[in-house]
């Protein structure tokens, strides 16, 4: 089994699947039921709003899946042997171990030869059979159950799915079915209400309530998706499932959450409803999702470096790289550029920007708001396609790069100044992006100098190419990075031969 990706220890939560959304921006939204808006009843006593009629209402429209897939041993996938010599325990433990619990994105048991039967969540966005879940809970599946609540089983197909936003679209043939209200994750404001319907270890239409504790939140490796941070319980077995407002309707779709353990720890993590709405959407119109591409890496603006650019204040999206070609270079956005607002959107920090992007239908002509040498310019793009492989992953800067096509990342070499400055070891290459792939799950992050890999140091990008085409096939090694002035080991492992 695979070491759980995202060293922020992120474990995506398994399989409950939500639904729904009011308008698609550009998209036409899936067909969805509209029941009267619910009244939210509170006990005087407590003080506290009464669930009670809003779970159910809602709980019909709540299905649970059952997935079957083949899926590898961690023997199969070269685990480290538990080993109090071994460099990569410290950072296992961090994680919940695959070992005793199988895959945390895929809650279950395993069947003869290895075939790993999950257990999930979704939910009803139609009457005519569209259910939502999330990409993890459904990839890689050779089968895939619905269950309803009134114990219906229906064999599922997979209309589409997202690996980007995690979203999947999948269809059942059955009519008249309860669905989901779709809300606007746009209304949200931090510290309401909101609750959860789902099956947390397969303990089916479990409610769960909490508070939303942040909004437009931004994980690494999933910058476009503006994430709904909330306390509610949410466990394996959740992922996939919807989050309710106190009116009863759907804003958002249980996703992630952040453990040590593999179990709740006051961290949820769920995707706008608005966002999976549009992925929906182009799912079921193209069974693919395009989405809008600058071509530019980004920084974030601290205070050190508003005053290096003579900034009042530290906000905005610092331009670190514009992609020879892309629609940022043809606008004539430049390294040194601070994009203060998107299309007359507002951006305060970096992590606003790529969603925006992300959402815009490329082709589109947007104004960009940037300060240059301290002065404020207006500028038009037009908007482009994200690039992507065959697999739905992000191809950066228009191609899979990494020195060598392994790693998706863009790197860069570094200068004489970063090997005898910041750099405690005078090595390394500088990275630049990182798309989705195995450096991602590992938790390379942008910024990070990669100094050694599987105990080589890296003399610079070239290099980097040699040393990742000799790496041996699904096995783990240890790959030393230096972040700001921290020096960690993560835990890289290139895919077996036959899984690409």
């Amino acid at each position: 089994m695979r070491i759980p990706s995202k060293v922020k220890t992120l474990v995506a939560a398994i399989a409950l699947a939500t639904g729904g959304l009011a308008t698609l921006s550009a998209y036409q939204p899936v067909a969805s039921a509209t029941p009267a808006p619910v009244a939210t009843v509170s006990d005087p006593a407590m003080g506290l709003p009464d669930f009670t009629t809003l779970v159910q209402q809602n709980s019909d429209a709540v299905v649970n899946i059952v997935t079957t897939g083949r899926q590898e041993t961690a023997a199969d996938q070269g685990m480290p042997e538990d080993d109090e010599d071994n460099p990569l325990n410290e950072l296992r433990k961090h994680f919940m171990d695959p070992r005793q619990f199988g895959d945390p994105r895929n809650f279950g048991h395993r069947g003869e030869g290895g075939t790993l039967h999950g257990l999930a969540s979704g939910f009803i966005i139609s009457p005519d059979g569209y259910v939502i879940t999330n990409h993890h809970v459904v990839d890689g599946a050779s089968q895939i159950r619905v269950k309803l609540n009134d114990k219906r089983e229906f064999d599922a197909k997979l209309v589409g799915s997202d690996k980007l936003s995690d979203i999947a679209l999948l269809k059942i043939d059955a009519t008249n079915l309860p669905a989901v209200t779709i809300g606007d994750a746009g209304s949200l404001k931090v510290g309401q209400w909101v609750f959860a319907i789902g099956a947390p270890f397969g303990l089916e239409r479990t409610a769960t309530k909490g508070i939303v504790s942040a909004l437009g939140r931004s994980l690494p490796n999933d910058t476009y998706v503006p994430f709904i941070q909330t306390d509610v319980p949410i466990n394996p077995g959740n992922s996939g499932g919807p989050l309710f407002d106190l009116s009863g309707k759907v804003v958002g779709i249980n996703s992630q959450i952040f453990s040590r353990s593999g179990g709740y720890m006051g961290l949820s993590f769920a995707i706008p409803v608005n966002v999976a709405m549009d992925v929906a959407g182009q799912l079921k119109n193209s069974g693919h999702v395009t989405r809008g591409w600058l071509g530019i890496a980004l920084q974030e603006v601290t205070q050190d470096l508003a005053q290096s650019f003579n900034l009042k204040d530290a906000k905005g999206a610092l331009v670190a790289a514009v992609t020879e070609g892309s629609p940022a270079a043809k606008s004539g956005l430049r390294p040194g550029d601070v994009i203060v607002a998107y299309s007359d959107k507002p951006i305060n920090d970096s992590r606003d920007l790529p969603p925006l992007v992300g959402s815009t239908q490329p082709g589109k002509e947007v104004a960009l708001a940037v300060l240059r040498e301290g002065k404020e310019k207006q500028l038009e793009v037009k908007v482009g396609e994200l690039p992507t492989d065959d697999k739905g992953r992000l191809a950066l800067n228009g191609a899979v790069e990494d020195g060598g096509t392994r790693l998706n990342l863009v790197v860069a070499d570094l200068n004489a100044g970063d090997r005898k400055g910041q750099n405690k070891h005078e090595a390394g290459v500088l990275v630049r992006q990182v798309g989705p792939g195995i450096a991602a799950e590992a938790g390379v992050q942008p910024g990070d100098i990669l100094v050694s890999i599987n105990g080589r140091k890296i003399e610079n990008v070239t290099h980097l190419r040699s040393l990742v085409r000799e790496l041996p096939a699904g096995k783990p090694v240890p790959l030393l990075v230096q972040r700001d002035d921290a020096t960690l080991y993560l835990a890289l492992r290139l895919p077996a031969a036959n899984q690409g």
